[in-house]
């Protein structure tokens, strides 16, 4: 059976599990906690090469900043798009405010930006909000 790697959302250690099409359950072989978690992470500079490189399913990054109006109406939006991918996607946010490195080192010219990570390396790429539907087309392009 064929395996994939999950980074842990509580742990952050990394998990090969079968690939199924669902999952009812399946637990962090370090902490015990569910890897089914859908919150979304927040990374730094410490764990975001970690998380983007070990992590066989697409990630999710949302790059926003708390002064934001824009990024703020969109949060809800993100975190309930990601409740919808349980081990099919990993959403993540990079606080901008916070992480200026990240936001240098990516280019983030405006936020919030929305960049897809498959196997370690961008996918695609796109700046402002987006309504539930257009963000699950987005996910769903890149399974």
């Amino acid at each position: 059976m064929s395996k994939i790697n999950v980074v842990c959302p509580h742990c952050l250690k990394i998990n090969a599990i079968p690939l199924k099409d669902s999952y009812t359950k399946a637990n962090c072989g370090d902490c015990k906690k569910s890897l089914l978690e859908t919150t979304p992470l927040e990374l730094n500079e410490k764990n975001f090469d970690h998380v983007i490189v070990n992590s066989d399913i697409p990630v999710i990054v949302d790059f926003w900043a708390p002064w934001c109006g824009p990024c703020k109406m969109f949060a809800p939006i993100f975190n309930d798009v990601a409740k919808k991918y349980p081990l099919k996607a990993l959403f993540v946010k990079v606080n901008t405010e916070a992480e200026q490195n990240l936001g240098t080192r990516f280019a983030i010219r405006s936020i919030p930006t929305l960049v897809v990570y498959k196997n370690g390396i961008e996918k695609k790429r796109i700046s402002g909000a987006l309504d539930p539907l257009r963000l699950a087309n987005l996910v769903n392009e890149n399974l």
